[in-house]
């Protein structure tokens, strides 16, 4: 193990580590790093550690402990060594491939990045994993918020995210759009006020919408789950969101091809099976309703779609469709409408870096708010892997014991479903689900619940385990 300046390594743990065919290898008494975050992170930390080790404890009869390591950053790690996210901080949670972290404050300031972006960047971790359901009891604005049953994978490291932009009036910004004046005129023309803007570069990649398209069907499959839609807005930025849906699509028939299936070619197919002697262009017509005003070479193109969609006949012919991962996509101003008003239309999302964004917190809404909702960040490549709040720390409510845990809580239960504890995993979900139906809650639930008992933030830890 490395040798760390300020963090104090357990002395009876050991590290989880990742085989040389990716998968991930956990003893039985792993190092956890954890960085209890800033604000109301102090008190959400110690409730969520009672609620782990309650339930790690319940689970295994001691033949399973986690060891935590504390490791440093944000305000705690400012005020005790001038360092907003010392190196030795990165380089623990590299070494010892998993980890938790509560909320962090963005340092105020020129030239200051979000550290938690800072963290994904530095450790690659590309995906951005947010599942979202509904646990009955809780207070919820929409009618029927049990119908939200979704996984985003948000794309981490690309998009406006990258952080590529210049500030209006600096000499960066000037030498850019005298490049764009001289060399691209016709984009350059596009902008309607050049003198005065500021300008932003959104990359995104073949290789990064790939490992995270890949990604998502992996962990699709592997949960049975029953679709991905591949949410972008391609009808406008064709060459960076549209590309995304077709190299999306690409890799999943590259890749997965006896275990996914297009939704164009689920109809193609479906197509075939209800009347068998349909013709390729009558296939075509079903479904392009605009077929008859195709050009030819339009007409020609569709024709050949569905010629290649009826070679899959042998594996997916006859309904064996049906039982694929049906991979689909939507427009995002679309998707952030139909994930309200028909949310059982959407499973697994696969989304940009800003989409993602917008989505999850969308979503997180319909079932009770940013305040519970868990969050992961991930590299499924090498295991790194840090759960975390996706709430903010509400410095206010700083050190009241007042707050909601269950936003690192409900990380927590992912973390220890990704290390393959699924026992800890489901007690946690049980206490929470038990201390929610028995209406013992903490403010923010219990001011939209009748009947309800109020109770602190540890006292709401207390609930969960004595649910489990």
């Amino acid at each position: 193990m490395a040798q760390y300046q300020h963090i104090k390594v357990p002395k009876d743990g050991a590290k989880i580590t990742m085989s040389a065919n990716k998968e991930l290898r956990v003893p039985d008494n792993p190092i956890l790093p954890f960085i209890e975050g800033d604000g109301t992170g102090r008190d959400i930390w110690r409730a969520s550690a009672r609620v782990f080790d309650a339930a790690i404890e319940k689970a295994y009869k001691g033949k399973r402990k986690v060891h935590w390591m504390e490791v440093y950053a944000g305000e705690k790690s400012f005020r005790m060594f001038n360092n907003w996210l010392p190196d030795e901080t990165v380089e623990a949670f590299s070494e010892f491939l998993v980890g938790i972290k509560g909320p962090l404050t963005t340092p105020i300031g020129g030239g200051f990045r979000s550290l938690n972006v800072t963290l994904r960047k530095l450790l690659d971790l590309y995906v951005c994993l947010r599942p979202v359901r509904y646990i009955k009891g809780v207070p919820s604005p929409v009618k029927h918020p049990e119908y939200v049953d979704m996984v985003i994978f948000r794309e981490n490291t690309e998009d406006i995210y990258a952080g590529i932009e210049f500030a209006n009036g600096t000499e960066e910004n000037k030498k850019l759009k005298s490049l764009l004046k001289e060399h691209f005129a016709g984009e350059f023309k596009k902008m309607r006020f050049p003198e005065s803007s500021g300008i932003g570069l959104k990359p995104v990649s073949v290789e990064g919408t790939e490992r995270l398209v890949r990604a998502a069907i992996k962990w699709s499959v592997a949960n049975k789950r029953k679709s991905i839609n591949l949410v972008h807005k391609g009808n406008i930025m064709k060459y960076t969101e549209g590309a995304f849906k077709d190299w999306g699509y690409a890799v999943a028939k590259r890749e997965f091809r006896n275990d996914i299936v297009t939704e164009r070619e689920s109809w193609i197919l479906g197509n075939k099976e209800s009347k068998p002697n349909l013709s390729v262009e009558d296939n075509a017509k079903g479904i392009d309703p605009g077929f008859e005003m195709m050009s030819p070479d339009q007409q020609n193109d569709i024709k050949k779609e569905v010629e290649e969609a009826l070679k899959l006949w042998p594996t997916h012919g006859d309904g064996k469709w049906k039982s694929k991962l049906l991979i689909k996509d939507s427009i995002a101003d679309v998707s952030l409408q139909f994930v309200l008003i028909r949310p059982r239309d959407f499973d697994v999302i696969a989304t940009l870096n800003l989409n993602g964004d917008y989505l999850s917190d969308a979503l997180a809404a319909q079932v009770g708010g940013i305040g519970i909702a868990p969050g992961a960040n991930i590299n499924y490549d090498t295991g790194h892997a840090i759960f975390e709040a996706t709430h903010g720390t509400a410095p206010k409510y700083a050190d009241l014991d007042k707050v909601n845990p269950g936003s690192v809580i409900l990380s927590g239960e992912m973390m220890f479903r990704f290390m393959g504890w699924t026992e800890v995993a489901d007690l946690i979900m049980k206490g929470i689900e038990g201390a929610v139906a028995n209406k013992t809650v903490t403010y923010d639930f219990e001011r939209l619940m009748d009947g309800a008992k109020l109770v602190s933030c540890s006292g709401f830890g207390e609930e969960i385990i004595k649910n489990m």
